[in-house]
């Protein structure tokens, strides 16, 4: 791919499909994202995508997000202008201008915030994320599982407060300190997080996750055209498995500490009636039990899809009644290493199971 190529709108209306997808239930939903894109394209901007392999060593790069529990993201709308004002405090923290923009995650909205960054930035956006999905925390990175450097961050809220966090002893003391500001400032929040130089983001990050959203999100909307099932076109573009289909018959959901946290339950339909799946969620799907026995936990995609449209459900937009479709689909290799499966295997949310993938 040329170094920078200019994408359209189309393409970022199939990224938001894709990436909701690949969010495993957080990231937020990416259609408030979407709407001030669509108005930000309107007004005549183009966002590039930068291919990672294009960035010079010593290039930074401002790795973006919005923190906090994706309940209240439905509520306080979302807003370009925070997310490049925790750019450009990064800046004059550092006192280093960066060369792009990329995202934390690939998940949901966040996958779109570092074009909105962008857009007001005048800056590219890097193909790449460091998670491949969502995760909740901060630790939860293939940053952070190659032990790179967590400080300084920057949190901006749309009332116009702002934190830096300019230290933390620890991965897991950044996530308390930034989720503690995060909280203060009503559970959502624009960050930056701590920048990554060129080099680091070639070898520590998740490359060509922008791409991969969007070759799902288009593989869904050629289906969706042909009226044929778009669930089977994502299982297929990404050699991911069906784990049960059925309707959404009790939901436990409370926004706690920044997170949103829970557990659904499902009751079986067409090939599994007679069957039950119970999520467990913090932000994102972590476990999957079929008939009270783990099916999939993290770090494998857990995706819970409309039964007929194939568009993702969040947790914030699970409902009951919902015909919803269980999907695992693989995850980055990092992710998997002994070292991966400490900061995001099943234990590392509290769940006393060992990690088995169900690609095994």
């Amino acid at each position: 791919m040329p170094p920078l190529r200019p994408v359209t709108l189309d393409e970022i209306e199939s990224i938001a499909i894709g990436a909701w997808i690949l969010g495993t239930g957080g990231g937020g939903s990416p259609y408030l994202a979407l709407l001030n894109l669509r108005r930000l394209y309107r007004e005549g901007t183009i966002v590039s995508l930068m291919d990672p392999a294009d960035l010079d060593d010593g290039d930074q790069v401002a790795v973006v997000s919005n923190m906090g529990a994706p309940l209240v993201g439905q509520e306080r709308l979302t807003d370009p202008k925070t997310i490049a004002q925790a750019v450009r405090m990064m800046e004059e923290v550092t006192g280093r201008p960066f060369r792009a923009v990329m995202s934390l995650e690939i998940g949901g909205g966040n996958s779109l915030q570092p074009f909105m960054a962008a857009a007001l930035l005048g800056l590219p956006v890097v193909d790449a994320d460091c998670m491949g999905r969502a995760f909740p925390e901060a630790q939860m990175t293939s940053f952070a599982i190659h032990d790179l450097r967590m400080y300084p961050l920057t949190l901006v809220d749309v009332r116009d407060n702002a934190v830096v966090v300019a230290r933390a002893a620890s991965w897991k003391w950044m996530e308390r300190l930034s989720r503690t500001a995060c909280v203060a400032v009503g559970s959502i929040a624009s960050t930056c997080k701590a920048p990554r130089t060129g080099k680091e983001v070639k070898e520590c990050g998740i490359l060509y996750s922008t791409s991969k959203a969007l070759r799902i999100g288009e593989a869904v909307r050629a289906v969706r055209r042909a009226h044929r099932d778009p669930i089977e076109a994502v299982l297929e573009s990404e050699g991911g498995l069906r784990l049960f289909t059925g309707k959404v018959q009790d939901l436990d959901r409370r926004a706690t500490e920044g997170f949103l946290r829970g557990t659904a339950t499902l009751d079986g339909l067409d090939a599994f009636r007679g069957q039950g799946m119970r999520l467990a969620f913090q932000n994102e799907f972590a476990v999957a039990w079929l008939d009270g026995v783990p099916r999939a936990t993290t770090p494998d995609l857990i995706c819970v899809l409309d039964t007929v449209s194939g568009e993702a459900i969040g947790t914030e937009t699970l409902r009951y009644g919902q015909r919803a479709t269980v999907i695992a689909l693989p995850a980055p290799p990092i992710l998997l290493t002994p070292k991966g499966i400490e900061h995001v295997g099943p234990r590392a949310f509290g769940y006393d199971l060992d990690f088995v993938s169900v690609f095994a």
